[in-house]
């Protein structure tokens, strides 16, 4: 029956086809399934389902950026931090702002491009050109002005080795005479650089399909009648159950209580002994070296496509651990500069009100949480979330000295860690097997079943591994910012 419902519904396609084709219009098909290639499309909220809070989210969405876009249809799996996003990057993109519209969109082509990101830089090209961008500006960097040119280099080492920013870096974009930055604009472009680098994260942690109207989101094959055709296979879709590594409940519940009780055991040892200032430093420096080893098993060269490539220069510098090969880089200690006591003042007094947007964003998704695991109610995970914050920080060598980085190899395991370099580091090598098979439990952990969420979407397998990458796109955005805060401090002083 289901068979002969598609039959009939594949010739009625191929008929409006067919008459379109006689006028010589070809009809675009989706490509995808959905707004992420790693997400089963039936977890995905349907536009046209969604409660008012929601609805009212997709309309400013739609106002700001004239669509509704997949990354926006992905973020909805939790609607506090996706507001605070959506006001955040509306602001930087089209609000008051010291850099000229057409600047931030050419920026944001820049940033996306280092990470090979052709959905976000596909979508900037268009709104670049909306905005009255000059289209020769997009056949290579070196038709830019020499102005945006000379933001590559600091656009390189923020995406991938942030640590080795200095004041003189800083020096030599406000002393260039007439291409010169004023610290105002150069705020402006370090901010929306780092926006885009961890928005790349995102768009990559989670599968983000491009829509059908841009590059990569449609064909002009017909349909199949079968649930899948080849041309899907290519694009990691595999049916329409989808092939998920997912353990089986029993492993699920015995890992989630085993976490469970590894957080007891900590807190519990918390409150006995304190480690000394050493030996918490030790152990700081032993899961930094650790992290080093921390690789994806897919790691392998890739050389950029064209399209991408000439948005950027140098397409061999990529990111390298920061004290590989026998280089030290002196530990970045945050009680010596930190977010809240100086990056924070020195955003707000040269890009008023955007201090405080990012300290919301980076404080919604660092708090985010729904106090369950599996059918555990009730459970504080801030010990879960700050190991996974603070592994990030640890590996771009931001240290805090209060932190038992012990915790971290208690509670985040190697396939899990494997995921998070990956991501926050190298995300253009995200695979669906990384997704699916990164610390298991997660599927079935602090999902929204309690009251303190009536949202129905939360408790989808889903949300918590899009929670998870929430948490790794701000804290690799506050450590980006943090290196090139602390240079244009030293800078200014």
């Amino acid at each position: 029956m289901a068979r002969a419902r598609a039959e009939g519904h594949l010739r009625g396609t191929q008929g409006v086809e067919a008459a379109f084709g006689e006028l010589g219009i070809r009809i675009p098909r989706p490509l995808g399934h959905g707004p992420s290639r790693f997400i089963p499309e039936k977890e995905t909220i349907q536009v046209g389902n969604e409660d008012a809070m929601m609805h009212t989210l997709f309309a400013e969405s739609f106002a700001t950026l004239g669509r509704l876009d997949n990354v926006t249809l992905v973020m909805v799996f939790h609607p506090q931090y996706l507001e605070s996003f959506l006001k955040t990057q509306h602001y930087l993109l089209q609000m008051d702002g010291p850099l000229p519209l057409h600047y931030r969109h050419y920026i944001g082509i820049m940033a996306a491009a280092r990470h090979q990101c052709s959905y976000l830089v596909n979508l900037h090209v268009n709104d670049f050109l909306h905005v009255g961008g000059d289209p020769k500006w997009l056949n290579g960097l070196e038709n830019a002005p020499q102005k945006l040119q000379n933001l590559g280099e600091l656009n390189k080492m923020l995406a991938h080795r942030p640590w080795l920013i200095t004041k003189e870096h800083i020096e030599q974009l406000l002393k260039t005479e007439e291409n010169s930055w004023s610290l105002a604009e150069l705020i402006h472009a370090v901010v929306l650089l780092t926006h885009y680098h961890s928005l790349a994260s995102f768009t990559f942690g989670c599968g983000i399909s491009p829509e059908i109207d841009c590059e990569g989101g449609h064909t002009f094959r017909p349909p199949s009648v079968s649930n899948y055709c080849i041309c899907d296979m290519t694009n990691g879709y595999h049916g329409v159950d989808d092939i998920h590594a997912s353990p089986t409940t029993t492993e699920s519940v015995c890992e989630v209580e085993a976490l469970m009780e590894k957080m007891k055991q900590l807190q519990e040892c918390r409150d006995e002994e304190e480690a000394s200032q050493e030996e918490m430093a030790t152990r700081f420096e032993r899961e930094k070296r650790e992290s080093m080893f921390v690789c994806s098993s897919e790691d392998e060269e890739s050389a950029p496509t064209r399209d991408v490539s000439r948005h950027f220069e140098d397409t061999s510098y990529g990111y390298k651990d920061f004290s590989r090969h026998g280089m030290h880089v002196p530990t970045f200690r945050a009680q010596d500069y930190s977010w809240e006591d100086h990056g924070y003042s020195l955003v707000n007094r040269l890009y008023p009100d955007v201090g405080q947007l990012l300290d919301e964003k980076f404080h919604i998704a660092y708090n985010l949480t729904y106090n369950t695991m599996a059918m555990h109610k009730d459970v504080d995970t801030s010990m879960l979330r700050r190991a996974i914050w603070n592994y990030i920080h640890c590996m771009f060598g931001i240290r805090y000295d209060d932190y038992d980085y012990g915790e971290i190899n208690q509670l985040l395991d190697r396939s899990f860690k494997v995921y998070i370099k990956t991501v926050v580091c190298t995300p253009e090598k995200t695979t669906k097997r990384m997704y699916d098979s990164f610390w298991r439990q997660f599927e079935h952990s602090e999902k929204g079943q309690t009251t303190l969420s009536p949202l129905p979407l939360l408790t989808t397998p889903s949300a918590p591994q899009v929670h998870v990458n929430l948490l790794l796109v701000e804290a690799r955005m506050q450590a980006e910012l943090l290196y090139a805060l602390r240079a244009i401090t030293r800078y200014m002083t």
